[in-house]
């Protein structure tokens, strides 16, 4: 006696939901333009993350490169000039500092102050971590 195969019955969908299908086949989506849009909408957000946080803490003036815990000093790559006196903050994950300026050192002789572009040895108060941002408050 032969077994009888059971047929497949196909559920029936809403019609909307085939219609939605219908013109996702006929419109597939590009990746390109997904990720083009994701992209756009994480720059905005960044944008006004970043001009949010200068509202608050001051101008950016640079970033800190390298710690030395021994000398308490930090190596801190300019974006903007620099002088002694000046009143600073620097913001990281774990950080956040304010002091004066006291102490500055470029190849290990001292300055009063510091260009954009140049990397200067900072005296800071307590500990700093790469990647802080430097702000003039």
């Amino acid at each position: 006696m032969p077994l009888k195969k059971k047929k497949k019955v196909a559920k029936k969908k809403p019609a909307a939901k085939k219609k939605a299908i219908k013109r996702a086949v006929k419109r597939p989506v590009k990746k390109k333009a997904v990720k083009r849009a994701v992209k756009k909408v994480v720059k905005k957000a960044a944008k006004k993350a970043v001009k949010k946080a200068v509202k608050l803490e001051g101008k950016i003036i640079g970033k800190v490169t390298h710690y030395f815990p021994h000398v308490m000093a930090a190596v801190v790559k300019l974006k903007a000039p620099l002088n002694v006196g000046d009143k600073i903050k620097i913001k990281g994950h774990t950080t956040d500092l304010a002091q004066a300026v006291t102490s500055m050192q470029m190849d290990r002789e001292p300055i009063s102050s510091g260009k954009k572009g140049q990397e200067i040895g900072l005296q800071v108060s307590s500990r700093v971590r790469q990647h802080d941002v430097v702000y003039k408050v």
